[in-house]
Formats: structure tokens, C-alpha cells, sequence
């Protein structure tokens, strides 16, 4: 594995380290401290800092312009990427002893991490998961903060799946984690790239810098490694175009490796032809194939075997907050996903589309996420009124935004035809409770934006809130359904 080559040296390298630390808040006696470049905070700033509260060693991109007395310093050229490398060394390069599988794309990432995680499980093997939902080691569950951890927790949680037996690790690469160099030092046994589309433009800044930072993922593969990509998507010869590793595909339209025909689809689940073997799922869509078959493809690259794959895929529940389905007492269907892209939200709504019977209204209930990509909110609101019945545009996460201006933003995509199917509640509670007070028997509605969250957060502040749990109190309160 690629090692880091120190620019300068000064002082004593063979001092012992306690641990490594990028936030100097973190610093304790003893600490390694990595000083590395943040979108808003450069660590450099922090390193008299770091060594007032106990640093010894440093390592940085440039020399503080004071002198410090018994610490030692390591320059280096990106001490992000070194952050990686150290990182990985402390905790015995947990990721060598791992079988890592990473999935990176703009949406179906945590479906397929997840997923892949469960089948691995019900087929005997001690695994990690590494998701936004959640990290978990075997069935201990571990809260994620981000959809892919920092360098240091990274290899913290993974040293712990080495210890409690693990084999195989499955995680999520988001494009964020991908140029902030939070996998360097990480062995990957193969990626997967599932889509791209809009999205997080407010970080990459241009499309073409999304897609690069996508890319780079399958750049620094080792040849050992492979790479599974969706052969409809139109980017796919771009992401590997500069890969040493072994090229694999899947799709439903054109012919792959792991070639896949939907033969029904239905709200209870989705039958499929793969490879000339036809298997039930308990998944939902087209877009849901193309999980399943970038799951099937990955445990076959794997070395399992293609029946026992299809069998322990076709009891699998879909991962929390994904297409998740709550019925009413009277027959209105609920379903609650983390969409929050313009793509996402189209393949959900697509989907609803083909269940509605004759008099089937769907309501869609949407936001858009405060501090992100802006460019997205009128195309979100526009798709959303293009396929649904009526369309409720409320909060999601605000963050530090003012709610009200990110709903001026999405109502620019309404335009005037759709003004008369289309409101706005800024309150997400009482927009969830609007829309099941429209809703009759057999209608669909649809909670979009933010899934398996539990909170809601606002001016800083992360509130309890959860759309399966208010859905739920709707059903109660207006359907005498019980909690």
C-alpha cells in the first residue's frame, strides 16, 4: 500500500504516540496532531493550540511560524491523505485483515451497503457496516453521524470489527469522504457504483467536479480490486476509464455480467429474472433492481454461490426509511423515504405511479435540506408536482437557513400550472397532518426527504422528529388507527 513521504522532518520521530487527533479540542497529553485543511475551519490555525493542551508530535502542510520546544514536526503535502495513512498504521491496518467493499453513486448507496451487509449475514459471516443509517458489528449498532466516517473513527471501527471476528466490511464512499481524503490507508476489495445525478453542488461546485470526485474512488483501486458499475447509467465509462481494477457490470437495459429483466412489480415487492434465474424480492421499482443487482453481482465477485445468494436476498426487509410502507386502517398507504434529490424523488414518484389504480390520488409531502445544494429545490418541486396529485411543500432539515426562503426557492419549480395543486405549511408535522386529512381510501402518500432520520434540525439545534412516527400518530388521530 501507497505511504506517505515526508516533505521535512524536525525533532524526534521516535517519540511514543496516545493517539491521533485532527480537532485540537480533542487533544489530550501525548497526541499525534494532524493538521489538516477543512471546508471552513484549516487546522494549521490550532496547532499552538494543540501543543498548549498536550500535543508532542505535529504533522501539517506548513511550519507554524513559532518555535515550539520538544515537539517534533512532520511536513507533508496533504495531511488529510496522511491523516489516512496514520490513521490506518495506529490501529494495525485493520483494513488489510477485511474483506472492504465500497459503494459509492448519488443515490441507492445506503440500500446496497445495508443490504449487502444483511445477505452477508444470513449467510453466515461475521460483518461491519459502515452506513448513514448506522454502523454496525455484527448486531451491535453503533449511530452514525456521517454517511462515511472520519479517517480516525474509520479505522477505530474497523480495527473493532477485526476484533470481534469480521471478515467483510461494507460501506458507504460518499463524494464528500472521497476528496477529503477519509480513505486513504483503506485496503478496498471492490466498489460499486450504483448512478449519479444532481446533487451536492453547493460542496463539488460544478457537475463535472461531482463526478470526478466520484471517480476517484475507482482511480486509486489496486488492480486486485474490482469494480462493479451500472451499465445504464451514461457515466459509466468515465468512472473507470482510468481504473486498473477488474471492470464488472450489471443493468436492465443493455447487456452486463449480471443482467437483470423485471418481470412484476408490485407495492408488496419485485420479481426478477438475473442471469436466467427468477427470484421474488421484498424490494420495490426499477430503482430497487438496480440494488439488487449490484448486490447479487458483488457476493457473486465474492465467491458465493448464485442460488444461495437469490434465496437469502429474497427474505430480505429493505433498509430503514427506504420505501418504507405504512398502511392505514381505511386503505391509505404511507411511504416514507429519504429521497432528497431530484432523481431520487422522480424514481420514487415513477414508482407510485404504476400502483395507482382509477381513482388513486397521490400526495406528496417534500423539503429540501437547509445549508446544501440549492440549484436542486426548484427541480425537486417541480418533479414532485408533475407526478403527484397534490404536493405540500414544507421543512426538511433547515439547518442554519431560514425555512421559509428554501420554500421560496422550491416554489420557483411550481410554476403557474401547477399553483392550484401545490401548498406550502412550514410546519413538517402539521404538513404530514394536512396531507393524510386529504387523503382518502386507496390514495398514496408520500413522505419524502428524510427517511430513517430521527431528528430534525434547526438553527443548530437537532429536534426529535421522525416522519414514520408522526405518519403514524396521523393514522391514529384521524383513522382511529393504534400506535
Amino acid at each position: 500500500m501507497t505511504s506517505i513521504k515526508p516533505i521535512e522532518v524536525i525533532g524526534d520521530t521516535s517519540i511514543a504516540v496516545k493517539d491521533i487527533q485532527f480537532d485540537s479540542r480533542k487533544v489530550t497529553e501525548g497526541s499525534m496532531f494532524v493538521a489538516t485543511v477543512g471546508t471552513h475551519v484549516n487546522g494549521h490555525d490550532f496547532i499552538a493550540k494543540a501543543v498548549a493542551l498536550g500535543a508532542k508530535s505535529v504533522v501539517c502542510e506548513r511550519l507554524p511560524a513559532d518555535s515550539f520546544v520538544g515537539v517534533s514536526f512532520v511536513v507533508v503535502e496533504n495531511s488529510a491523505k496522511a491523516l489516512g495513512f496514520l490513521a490506518a498504521s495506529f490501529f494495525g491496518n485493520p483494513s488489510e485483515k477485511l474483506k472492504i467493499i465500497a459503494v459509492t453513486g448519488t443515490n441507492g448507496k445506503t440500500t446496497t451497503a445495508t443490504l449487502l451487509f444483511k445477505l452477508f449475514r444470513m449467510l453466515g459471516y461475521s460483518s461491519g457496516l459502515l452506513s448513514t443509517v448506522e454502523n454496525k458489528i455484527n448486531d451491535e449498532v453503533i449511530p452514525a453521524t456521517h454517511t462515511t466516517p472520519d479517517a480516525v473513527a474509520m479505522n477505530q471501527l474497523m480495527a473493532k470489527m477485526v476484533e470481534k471476528g469480521c471478515t467483510h466490511c461494507f460501506m458507504e464512499a460518499s463524494s464528500h469522504a472521497i476528496v477529503q481524503e477519509r480513505l486513504a490507508g483503506i485496503k478496498i476489495d471492490g466498489a460499486i457504483f450504483t448512478n449519479i445525478s444532481h446533487d451536492h453542488l453547493d460542496y463539488h461546485g460544478t457537475f463535472d467536479n461531482y463526478i470526478a470526485a466520484k471517480k476517484k474512488l475507482f482511480d486509486e483501486l489496486p488492480a486486485t480490486a474490482f469494480s462493479l458499475i451500472n451499465a445504464d447509467d451514461k457515466r459509466k465509462k468515465v468512472m473507470v476509464q482510468n481504473s486498473v481494477s477488474q471492470v464488472h457490470t450489471f443493468g436492465l437495459r443493455i447487456p452486463s455480467d449480471f443482467k437483470g429483466k423485471v418481470l412484476a412489480n408490485t407495492l408488496q415487492g419485485i420479481e426478477m429474472d438475473i442471469n436466467g434465474q427468477q427470484a421474488w424480492f421484498q424490494l420495490i421499482g426499477d430503482f430497487n433492481a438496480y440494488n439488487i443487482l449490484g448486490i447479487y453481482g458483488a457476493a457473486i465477485l465474492l465467491g458465493e454461490d448464485k442460488t444461495e445468494v437469490l434465496t437469502a436476498l429474497s427474505a430480505i426487509t429493505p433498509a430503514s426509511g427506504r420505501f418504507e410502507q405504512i398502511h392505514s386502517k381505511n386503505g391509505i398507504t404511507a411511504i416514507v423515504d429519504y429521497a432528497h434529490t431530484p432523481d431520487a424523488v422522480k424514481n420514487v414518484l415513477e414508482t407510485l405511479q404504476e400502483f395507482r389504480k382509477t381513482k388513486t390520488k397521490i400526495i406528496t409531502v417534500i423539503g429540501c435540506g437547509g445549508d446544501r445544494d440549492r440549484t436542486k429545490r426548484p427541480l425537486m418541486a417541480e418533479i414532485a408536482c408533475k407526478l403527484s396529485d397534490k404536493v405540500i411543500l414544507t421543512s426538511d432539515n433547515p439547518r442554519s437557513e431560514e425555512p421559509q426562503m428554501i420554500i421560496n426557492e422550491m416554489m420557483q419549480g411550481v410554476g403557474p400550472v401547477n399553483y392550484k395543486k401545490s401548498l406550502s405549511i412550514l410546519d413538517r408535522k402539521e404538513a404530514i397532518k394536512t396531507a393524510v386529512s386529504f387523503a382518502e381510501e386507496g390514495d398514496i402518500l408520500l413522505i419524502a426527504g428524510k427517511g430513517h432520520e430521527d431528528y430534525q434540525e434547526i438553527k443548530g439545534v437537532k429536534y426529535p422528529f421522525d416522519d414514520r412516527v408522526v405518519v403514524k400518530e396521523m393514522f391514529e388521530l384521524f383513522y382511529n388507527d393504534e400506535l
